[in-house]
């Protein structure tokens, strides 16, 4: 059994398309195809029931700290009870992003992709001091290639993406908030609340913008592109004021010392004696200079909201969903991904002339899925063993005693380490006991 690096465990096909490509092999005769199929489709109920419980629990441990729940609903201020609300939430996430195989991204990964230049060239900054905690999990790291602009022409870049990246993030209290420079009702967040976010091929140079208190601002190139024009517009502002701005130097040497060293001010006394002129002189100044201030200003602001337009734009679009949306999402994957996981377990193992053990099934289903659909996994064999021997019931073994019943697991291991499944038959009568069961009271 091969471990691989550079490999996923995520299987990229639908359930569906997993059946059809394990029929297409026509190694099941009509009846078993009929048979297998029923078999998937029960246990696919099953599984759909097992994950609801997990959708439950978070929904329950989410309530608190949901910052778009109803003001109706009163908020828990136990904060011994919120501190294990906090943990079973963070767990049972875990635990899900597990099992539809999402992978851990690091703090340390996370501020490397900051420190990198983004995708929209921007000078970027997240405090992770406002978190009290947080989880990055993404599935799917590919190459893909994109078109820059880069002045008059484009180009073609490689650039590294995650197909799905999953955040969650909850923020301190507001008394950690109470010497941050923003005004705590400007945040683009409620502190003390807990924010979740699925979005679909990000870029991970872009990862930063995904937060909500990811700080903007231009860069090097920006400012030396903005600040050239200002400082040649200045230049030449300055050489049409030079007039008003000496006799407003000469009012001031003439006021406290008395005397204007026309040798260097060429300014006459009478116009310094007038007061009209000179108060037109400096209100001329001051609206001169406060006009170009205000273009500049406007000028800086328009380049920063649209920098900001182009992230909303685009983020918006990448956005699958968020808070209470992202978990429902969550739960369907990774109940379809045991599911798809068992079913080509017990598939192989079924059509196999040869007993095989954990090892030589890994490296069968891996082969098997590059040649079906071209793609190069690490198949997680050894949870799927464990979930399909957990798998266990009573059912009737003997015909001529239809009362009699055994207690069978879906999936065994013999001494040699060989794997050994149910017949089709059996598999369905066992699965469809376990679901028959599934709401017994006593």
């Amino acid at each position: 059994m091969a471990v691989y690096q550079n490999r996923e465990a995520f299987i990229p096909c639908t359930r569906q398309a997993l059946i059809a490509l394990c029929l297409s092999e026509n190694k099941l005769t009509v009846t078993e195809q009929n048979q297998f199929q029923e078999f998937c489709q029960i246990l696919s109920a099953y599984y759909h029931f097992k994950f609801h419980s997990y959708l439950e629990n978070i929904k329950y441990n989410y309530t608190a700290f949901n910052p778009d729940k109803s003001p109706s609903i009163p908020t828990n201020n136990d904060l011994a009870i919120l501190k294990i609300m906090t943990e079973n939430l963070l767990k049972d996430l875990k635990t899900i992003l597990q099992k539809a195989n999402y992978y851990p991204l690091s703090q340390g990964v996370l501020r490397r992709a900051l420190a990198d230049d983004s995708l929209f060239d921007l000078k970027t900054e997240v405090d992770f001091s406002d978190f009290e905690e947080m989880l990055c999990y993404y599935q799917g790291d590919i190459q893909d290639k994109i078109k820059l602009k880069k002045f008059w022409r484009s180009q073609e870049k490689n650039i590294d993406i995650f197909e799905r990246v999953v955040l969650l993030i909850k923020f301190k209290e507001e008394k950690h908030f109470a010497n941050k420079p923003t005004p705590q009702e400007q945040l683009n967040f409620k502190p003390g609340y807990i924010y979740i976010y699925l979005y679909k091929n990000l870029s991970k140079l872009d990862l930063e913008f995904i937060f909500p208190n990811v700080e903007m601002s231009m860069n090097w190139k920006d400012r030396l592109l903005f600040g050239i024009p200002a400082i040649g517009a200045s230049i030449s502002l300055i050489v049409k004021i030079l007039p008003q701005l000496l006799l407003i130097i000469a009012v001031f040497f003439y006021v406290f010392l008395g005397e204007i060293p026309t040798s260097v001010i060429p300014v006459k006394e009478e116009e310094i004696k007038e007061i009209t002129p000179l108060l037109v002189t400096t209100l001329s100044l001051l609206v001169t200079l406060g006009g170009f201030a205000f273009k500049q200003y406007s000028s800086y602001k328009s380049k920063q909201i649209k920098f900001q337009k182009n992230i909303t734009e685009t983020l918006f679009f990448r956005n699958m969903a968020n808070n209470v949306g992202v978990f429902q999402y969550l739960i369907d994957a990774a109940e379809e991904e045991e599911c798809k996981e068992i079913i080509l377990v017990y598939y192989h193992l079924l059509t196999s002339k040869t007993l095989l053990n954990s090892e030589q099934l890994d490296d069968r289903i891996e082969l098997w899925m590059e040649q079906k659909i071209g793609k190069k996994i690490d198949f997680n064999i050894n949870n799927t063993l464990k979930n399909m021997e957990s798998i266990r019931g009573k059912i009737n073994l003997n015909s001529e005693n239809p009362q009699a019943a055994t207690e069978v697991k879906l999936l065994k291991q013999d001494e040699q380490n060989y794997l050994r499944v149910l017949s089709l038959e059996e598999a369905t009568q066992l699965i469809d006991y376990i679901w028959d069961n599934a709401f017994r009271y006593v």
